[in-house]
């Protein structure tokens, strides 16, 4: 639940719904919340919830840290952790107008724009298509230098 946010009636903002671990948070992560968020008037960003994550290794820091960092960016108006149940429970209250996917993230476009317009929530999906080009721009890079460093 959005605790402290009240859609405003009449509102015209376009809504951004950015999703994503941010396991170790970093430069490519910044990046992309950048990107997405020039989308639109508003940024709302879903973190993984620990449980959900099964598509890479779980993450270090727990999905609490996780999202107070998140939420403590500039750039994002409203940070929320997912459903552990349904990921398109939250669209509920976010009622995004556009979805953006990082250019790592695997979902099918295609795929996505059905399920959200069988659901009710006609929001465009965007590709960013990019990352920031740095030597510590992934989580993975992150872990391997520690590793290489304090073995």
């Amino acid at each position: 639940m959005l605790t402290g946010y009240y859609p405003r009636p009449g509102d015209l903002l376009t809504r951004v719904l950015a999703t994503g671990t941010f396991d170790i948070l970093h430069p490519g992560h910044v990046y992309f919340l950048t990107q997405a968020r020039a989308l639109g008037d508003e940024l709302f960003v879903i973190i993984a919830r620990d449980s959900n994550v099964t598509h890479k290794p779980k993450p270090i820091i727990p999905e609490r840290q996780r999202f107070e960092m998140v939420n403590s960016l500039g750039t994002v108006d409203k940070a929320l952790l997912g459903s552990e149940t349904d990921m398109f429970e939250p669209l509920k209250e976010i009622k995004p107008d556009i979805i953006a996917l990082g250019y790592d993230q695997y979902f099918d476009i295609e795929f996505l724009e059905k399920e959200l317009s069988k659901r009710g929530y006609p929001a465009k999906v965007v590709r960013i298509q990019f990352s920031k080009e740095c030597p510590l721009c992934s989580t993975g890079a992150i872990i391997k230098e520690v590793i290489k460093r304090h073995g």
